[in-house]
């Protein structure tokens, strides 16, 4: 364990931060006192966080929490009623609210009046065309700012969001859409990735002869097609023409309870049809405020960005730091093109301060031989933020080394089933090798043995023992709520269990070792992939790694399968060094029995490895969802392998 952390923020920082002034009136001197307080007086906590923030809305009540000691059932403010769009579009100045980056062939942005009068437009089109409070309003679509626009204006009238991005086949998008019904599906005429152009056309066609409870399809214009897709859809009309017309005259929010529904998203859908998750309109708002104002420190004067695609819960995410007034910086499209420069480009020509993506591009970055400490100023860069997957700590060593070394990393780590995180970044503690900071205000986060009881420096079981705002209201089609309460609360009654293999540190920061369900157990002894992970891809040849265990004699064996880079052989010595490598940088445990070649790591949409699909299908066992996947056809590689017979 390193003697000292990688980063400590300075004293002035601290003080000028959004939780020192929160704190303040308090009397709590430490983050872990405020996290003492959040958890301990979750009423006084989630009322100040309220207050603090300044939410808007047409009645607040005087009940916080009813039914606290229930999980699920609780509930958070049952009297307030508000609207979770009115809290996004306080500003209506000239300042840019978005900035639109699509690879090197679009770029926009748009100013807070802009936003504002955009959703007004679109806000009186849908209530012209029948859309009240609970119908589904869907999209297909490019992370850009009409994304934003349509969600806002949907929220505006208590319609109800679901969005996937434009890459998803037929197939994965009515496995979604098709349990919800919607009522307008908004799509684009095409997206651009990798320097192509995509055509929609076709797709959502098809899409939509199974989509019967679309009344109106609208085509947002990205490639200069709109009209002529449009034309050739059934129902449909391009975004342009259906609010022509449409004055932007204040808008009138619905005020609706706090747990109406505000979005549904879906689980990965790897073990089958994906379970459609409802998150409420208070619960989302309050929780991301709390995330973005107090953990991230976000403010107005900051320009955020999140590499996202609509189909990713961090869109959602990125979309609430409009709550905190900050400006969004959007970017479509592949990360790595032009060149693996663009987005660094991006953070210094838009003076870009909180820079967040996934732990597999700061790997992808540093392996392209990349140092943009050398290449690029990112002067105003304070921030970053990793999610999707652990980060190593070679990871953290690269950020530091490679990116900047002034500057806050805040693993983070949640998911789409909160809609938030868990554990994160804050900005009074210091940064640890290898360590998420610790858990997010408001969450009452533990690690549990297979006894149910808590673990200090071992792994075991994320619970988290007290309700949180941005708990899911419930699964659609999930009338007696046993899919949800099967999902979090079946394993430890009462208590949430999230699925993570982690361990809280002596620090009091916290490392996932990966999935739960994909821990490996060879000779009974629980291990994480992703601490075989953090070495494996330490060796130069490996770009990537995947690790199950097969069962084998009796028992469990770990198998390793490892993506090469260009021209790379797996022979007998790199073979000893991947396990020499295992060895002294993890343990003899965690050394694979076997370690194969392939060509592709099968991932979902939102770029995960799938190590439970891959188990599947080396078992000889069906994969129920392949439409989850990016890459479907990558799982062909891995059956009836003839090295994993012996």
């Amino acid at each position: 364990m390193t003697e000292s952390p990688l980063w400590t923020p300075e004293a002035e920082r601290v003080t000028s931060s959004n939780l020192w002034r929160f704190m303040e009136p308090l009397g709590l001197r430490s983050f872990e006192e405020v996290l003492r307080y959040s958890v301990e007086k979750p009423e006084s906590f989630w009322r100040a966080v309220w207050e603090f923030c300044g939410v808007v809305a047409q009645t607040r009540g005087e009940r916080v929490l009813v039914d606290g000691d229930r999980m699920p059932g609780a509930k958070f403010f049952p009297d307030a009623r508000l609207n979770y769009a009115e809290n996004l579009l306080w500003r209506s100045d000239e300042a840019d609210a978005l900035v639109f980056r699509g690879e090197d062939k679009v770029m926009r942005r748009m100013s807070w009046a802009e936003l504002g009068a955009a959703v007004a437009r679109l806000h009186r089109a849908l209530l012209a065309a029948g859309v009240q409070p609970g119908d589904r309003v869907c999209a297909i679509v490019p992370n850009m700012p009409e994304a934003i626009i349509c969600f806002l204006a949907a929220a505006s009238l208590g319609a109800i969001w679901s969005s996937c991005s434009p890459d998803f086949g037929e197939r994965g998008i009515l496995d979604r859409f098709g349990q919800i019904a919607p009522k307008i599906l908004v799509t684009c005429d095409g997206y651009c990735y990798a320097g192509k152009t995509i055509r929609m056309a076709d797709k959502v066609a098809n899409v939509l002869k199974d989509l019967a409870s679309v009344e109106r399809a609208l085509v947002i214009d990205y490639i200069g097609e709109a009209e002529a897709v449009a034309r050739a859809l059934p129902r449909g009309e391009a975004l342009s023409s259906f609010v022509a017309g449409h004055g932007i005259s204040p808008i009138s929010f619905a005020q609706l309870p706090f747990d109406h529904p505000l979005y549904i998203l879906y689980s990965s859908g790897t073990t089958g049809i994906p379970k459609c998750i409802v998150h409420s309109a208070g619960g989302i708002l309050l929780k991301h405020l709390s995330e973005h104002v107090l953990n991230t420190d976000t403010k107005p004067s900051d320009r955020l960005f999140y590499f996202s695609t609509c189909g990713w819960m961090m869109w959602n995410w990125l979309v609430s730091g409009l709550a905190a007034g900050a400006t969004l910086l959007l970017y479509d499209g592949s990360p790595f093109h032009p060149s693996e420069r663009v987005l660094f480009d991006y953070a210094d020509q838009e003076g870009m301060t909180i820079f967040g993506t996934s732990a597999k591009y700061i790997d992808a970055v540093k392996k392209s031989g990349l140092r943009p400490k050398e290449t690029h100023h990112l002067g105003s860069l304070r921030a970053m933020l990793s999610t999707g997957s652990p980060l190593s700590a070679e990871s953290f060593d690269f950020v530091y080394s490679g990116i900047k070394q002034n500057l806050q990393l805040a693993s983070i780590s949640g998911g789409t089933d909160i809609c938030g995180c868990f554990v994160g970044g804050n900005p009074l503690s210091p940064v640890w090798r290898g360590e998420i900071q610790g858990p997010m205000l408001g969450m009452a986060v533990d690690v549990y043995d297979e006894a149910g009881e808590p673990v200090r420096n071992e792994k075991g079981e994320l619970v988290c023992v007290k309700p949180f705002p941005s708990m899911p209201v419930m699964f659609w089609n999930d009338a007696d709520g046993s899919k949800y309460h099967n999902a979090y609360f079946a394993r430890f009654p009462n208590i949430w269990c999230h699925g993570d293999f982690a361990e809280i540190t002596p620090h009091g920061g916290m490392i996932i070792h990966g999935r739960s369900d994909a821990t490996l157990n060879p000779g009974g002894v629980r291990i994480g992939t992703a601490e075989i992970y953090a070495q494996v891809e330490q060796v130069p040849e490996v770009i990537e790694a995947l690790a199950i265990g097969q069962d084998w004699d009796n028992d469990v064996r770990v198998v390793l399968f490892v993506r090469l880079r260009p021209g790379a052989v797996l022979d007998e010595a790199l073979g000893q060094r991947i396990r020499k490598q295992i060895r002294e940088g993890a343990s003899p445990r965690h050394v694979p029995a076997k370690i194969v070649a392939v060509a592709d790591i099968p991932r979902t949409k939102s770029g995960k490895i799938t190590e439970l699909a891959v188990r599947d299908v080396v078992h000889g066992r069906a994969v129920k969802n392949k439409e989850a996947l990016a890459n479907p056809e990558a799982l062909d590689l891995y059956k009836d392998l003839l090295e994993l017979r012996t």
